[in-house]
């Protein structure tokens, strides 16, 4: 077991008779601890991530992330007088403690880390009688002063099924309202129901102080208020100095429940928090629980009835202390899919099937996939283990479906295969047979090699009998060249940037708001004179309201970008088959695509655009007809980044153009980087993605063999300077609890070229340059999709030619001066005539036909009603267009009368409205 001390410190009043043993924060793979009394689930990480559930509901938010793994709910903690912030837990402020502790035990998870003299011990376990989660917090002053000290609660609030979350989180959260009732120093939280039948969900989040030295307590529930715009919960605004929580509720848009209050600690004083979640069925029942709670002995009384309540379950499945612990490490390969103990790579490479092909096996592929491969009768134990670690998860909330993949030879097969259901049928698994969530057994003889492959590449965890017990497995994680996978992955074999000049930071700069020659401004920008630019500049303190995005876009490929350059990419259809990940977050800044830019001598870095890494002086970003642009200078380092989609073919260019006017020669590098998606959504996708170097043109290749729907599509990431260096391991880019405003490789002299399967997947690729004193270089990055390999290198090939960028963008430009140019309009407002002549047209062709997608919702999908209405619009400009559409529309109708409502390109899947 790999343990990571939290730097040899002893805690007072630390137990050291069966104390588990100690996780730091950065383990290569995130470890798991399950907590649950059968209807309510949390689950947490050693670095502080996890999640809280209610029946089928997501009570917070969680996303899959084995890399950052920055979902969660999180206390923070600010020293008011010394202007320090950290959290009880690693994250999510990601600040490095001078000491850190997890320990997992059955029923109680806790947390120990010491900061500037400040020690907080947290545990956290849930109630076996009632559905709630208790967070306790001793907070203790180790200095010799007094401290005033402020803990803040944070949690996104869901109360729906963690699916409908991940497909559409802003429109869901449209739904919650929040109340704050200061009198019992609590939030409540309900989801309006949307339809008659729909029962609406309750939540609660309490704060109990069990000490004097308290101040008032104040509340927050709405997330904008909390994180400030374009921020993340590592800095949130609630965190600066002097920052209050607003108390806003109600319909608040983007929920959350934080709970903040101020104590004073004398030098060696202690005090004790409690923060209670839970959910009931209604207002009067999440009552009842808030006054339950407020009474510090019934708090208390949750921890003795967890330890006994963990006894029992331990009695119910008839498992050890030391079995529970295995199971709980295998949790953490179910949730968080990593190499170890996946199939071989090679496997994964193979693997053309989708997700289809498990459904003969009556086998859904929605859940968790854990295989079992066992040849012997006298391997019998392993699969007992198995079937009892699944009832065990079952138990803590955890749903997997189990297949048991019998091997024997013919003469003894249906020996084995008889022994196995023995195992299950009389053990608490006996109803769990072939049903979601159960247990599959399945004989190898009658499984095809095609779908043998389909079920290996599928299971997050493959145990085999052939490799030892199941302790055995876990502690040497699969065979030794998957060991040193793990180890490369946390990045300790690129060597650090050493500095060779010191960087000196320029002051931060407010906006010096729009240029003057704009019309129709507002503080943040406007349109250009000839109105075919809407140009926004930004700062730190001067950013926009909200994602002020350009959709840019051809009828099979494009790409949204936000005026901080944030951006996702699609090829086709803009929901089924993202390149990138979507994200419709107006708060934080979300992105799977980013560009940095080096300074090789200092190690300073920065981006080109406002996000993810700002550089101190102003941007200005331009969104125009078919192209956005992002000028900045830092440093003396003029950059202007061109973004277009080519009018014709699947790529997306990123024309990032230096200018050296520091006065000195200058070593850079810049830095592309694309998080793989190749599907709808990422936590889907991730553990399939395969990336290689195409060895005819040498771009980035990554393909997606489970994704049946859009068979052998390959995306590709290029740049034509050959002295690249390039990675598809997003773990080693990011660096284990890494972010985009701080990556890891940004440490490192280079990447490491590091590609294949069983990756946490991304494209990455870093050029080194050097421009002497006003010099200027052009560096070109291409993102593209193809149907097949050889299109895609073939493509790739060609938009190597010199020129092919330039000629790409005059095309677009060409384009949409003739299609806009068709109809002008002049009237006495200056408004419309700005909008009709051009803007209104070009959004939409190029949001509401060809990408049928835009920030907040990225539907793909074509409409029969509205795109019949979008395409009107252009009778005058595009007639052509408008006849294509009518013919696409006319084979959506049906003999009887009806048509399809909607429905996705390529296949046509779709609802009929009949």
């Amino acid at each position: 077991r790999i343990t990571h001390n939290a730097d040899g410190v002893s805690f007072p009043g630390a137990t050291t008779n069966s104390m588990p043993a100690p996780f730091g924060a950065h383990t290569p793979t995130p470890e798991v601890n399950l907590l649950s009394n059968g209807s309510y689930h949390v689950m947490l990480t050693n670095a502080g991530g996890g999640y809280s559930r209610w029946r089928d509901l997501a009570v917070t938010r969680w996303r899959e992330d084995s890399t950052r793994d920055h979902w969660g709910s999180f206390i923070y903690v600010r020293d008011v007088d010394r202007r320090q912030g950290w959290s009880t837990t690693h994250q999510p402020t990601l600040r490095e403690a001078n000491s850190y502790a997890a320990m997992f035990s059955e029923g109680r998870a806790e947390f120990r880390r010491r900061d500037h003299e400040i020690e907080t011990y947290t545990e956290v376990v849930v109630s076996p009688e009632d559905d709630i989660e208790l967070r306790r917090v001793r907070i203790t002053n180790r200095s010799r002063n007094r401290r005033t000290l402020e803990l803040t609660s944070y949690a996104e609030v869901v109360l729906a099924a963690p699916a409908a979350d991940l497909m559409q989180p802003a429109f869901g959260n449209l739904f919650v309202q929040t109340a704050i009732v200061p009198t019992r120093h609590a939030i409540l939280c309900t989801r309006r129901p949307r339809s008659v039948e729909e029962h609406a969900p309750w939540m609660f989040h309490l704060l109990v102080v069990h000490d004097d030295a308290v101040g008032e307590l104040s509340y927050e529930t709405d997330r904008m208020q909390f994180i400030g715009r374009g921020r993340n919960l590592s800095a949130p605004r609630a965190m600066d100095e002097g920052a209050i929580l607003s108390g806003s509720a109600g319909s608040v848009l983007d929920p959350i429940v934080a709970i903040r209050c101020r104590i004073t600690l004398e030098a060696a004083q202690t005090a004790t928090m409690d923060w209670v979640t839970g959910a009931a069925d209604s207002r009067a029942a999440c009552m009842l629980l808030v006054d339950k709670y407020q009474d510090r002995h019934m708090a208390s009384r949750v921890f003795e009835l967890a330890a006994t309540h963990s006894g029992v379950t331990l009695r119910q499945i008839n498992a050890c202390e030391s079995e529970v612990e295995n199971y709980r490490r295998l949790a953490g390969a179910v949730l968080f899919a990593h190499a170890a103990l996946r199939a071989d790579p090679h496997l994964l490479k193979q693997n053309r099937r989708g997700q289809s092909g498990l459904w003969g096996y009556a086998i859904s592929g929605d859940l968790p996939i854990v295989l079992l491969k066992i040849a012997h009768s006298e391997h019998l134990e392993l699969a007992r283990q198995m079937i009892e670690c699944h009832a065990y998860w079952r138990l803590r909330g955890l749903a997997v479906d189990l297949v048991i993949w019998n091997e024997d030879h013919v003469g003894y097969r249906q020996r084995l295969q008889d022994q196995i259901m023995g195992l299950i049928a009389h053990g608490s698994e006996a109803n769990a047979s072939d049903r979601s969530g159960g247990i599959f057994v399945r004989s190898a003889e009658q499984i095809s090699r095609e779908d043998r492959i389909l079920l290996q590449a599928v299971a997050r965890v493959i145990i085999v009998d052939s490799r030892g017990s199941l302790a055995d497995q876990l502690m040497h994680r699969g065979p030794a060249d998957k060991r040193a996978t793990l180890r490369r992955s946390n990045n300790k074999l690129l060597p650090r940037l050493r500095p060779t000049r010191r960087h000196r930071p320029e002051p931060p700069s407010a906006s010096d708001g729009p240029a003057t020659d704009l019309i129709l401004g507002n503080p943040l920008g406007g349109f250009s004179a000839d109105g075919r630019e809407y140009v926004i500049t930004t700062a730190h303190i001067a950013t926009t309201p909200a994602p002020w995005v350009n959709v840019l876009a051809n009828p099979e490929f494009g790409t949204v970008v936000t005026e901080s350059g944030l951006a996702y990419t699609w090829s086709e259809n803009a929901h089924e088959f993202r390149l990138t990940p979507w994200s419709n977050d107006n708060v934080a800044a979300a992105s799977g695509e980013a560009l940095y830019l080096r300074d090789e001598e200092s190690g300073h870095y920065w981006s080109p655009t406002p996000l993810p890494v700002g550089g101190a002086m102003p941007y200005r970003t331009r969104h125009g007809f078919g192209y956005s642009v992002f000028e900045h200078t830092a440093g003396g380092i003029h950059s202007e980044l061109w973004i277009y989609v080519a009018l014709d073919e699947a790529v997306k260019f990123s024309v990032l153009k230096l200018r050296n006017g520091s006065g000195r020669t200058r070593r850079l590098s810049a830095t592309g980087y694309v998080e793989w998606v190749l599907g709808d959504l990422r936590p889907r996708t991730a553990m399939h993605v395969v990336t290689e170097i195409d060895p005819a043109s040498g771009a980035l290749f990554a393909r997606n063999g489970y994704n049946s729907e859009f068979e052998g599509r390959v995306a590709f990431f290029d740049v034509d300077d050959l002295s690249r260096t390039l990675s598809g391991d997003r773990c080693e880019f990011l660096g284990r609890n890494g972010s985009l405003a701080a990556p890891d490789a940004m440490l490192r002299t280079r990447l490491s070229g590091r590609l294949g399967a069983e990756l946490d997947p991304c494209g990455a690729i870093q050029v080194p340059l050097t421009l002497t004193d006003g010099q200027e270089r052009e560096i070109i990055f291409r993102l593209g999709a193809a149907r097949d390999i050889d299109t895609a290198g073939a493509l790739a090939l060609r938009l190597r030619t010199p020129g092919s960028a330039r000629a790409a963008l005059a095309k677009v430009q060409q384009y949409w001066r003739e299609t806009l140019g068709t109809l002008q309009v002049k009237t006495p407002d200056a408004a419309l005539d700005v909008l009709a002549n051009g803007w209104l047209l070009y959004q939409t062709l190029a949001c509401r036909v060809w990408a049928r997608s835009g920030y907040y919702q990225s539907g793909g999908a074509f409409g029969f009603r509205d795109q019949l209405q979008d395409v009107m619009a252009l009778v005058h400009a595009a007639p052509q267009l408008v006849r294509e559409h009518l013919l696409r529309s006319a084979a959506r109708q049906f003999p009887e009368g009806d048509v399809q409502h909607w429905w996705h390109p390529p296949a046509g899947r779709g609802v009929r409205t009949r």
